[in-house]
């Protein structure tokens, strides 16, 4: 898969699941996987401010902060 084919999945996704879709889900486990889902810093920023200015979840925001980690260890892997 090309560069910009996979920019474009991201974009698509991040359109479909904005951060209020994946941090106000139904179920904790909705909230998890919205969160797994996360595949670029934009959108992680993107959740840790909408979180902030809603929440302020702690639980919420460890778990965003640990994602934070997987990515930046996945980019310098690449």
């Amino acid at each position: 898969m090309s560069e910009d084919s996979t920019q474009n999945t991201a974009e698509a996704s991040d359109d479909e699941f904005p951060p209020a879709k994946r941090l106000e889900a139904p179920s904790v486990r909705l909230i998890d996987a919205g969160m797994a889902t996360i595949t670029d810093m934009e959108t992680l920023h993107a959740c840790v401010a909408y979180e902030n200015q809603h929440q302020q979840r702690l639980p919420v925001l460890k778990q965003l902060a640990w994602r934070a980690e997987e990515l930046r260890e996945d980019e310098d892997e690449s």
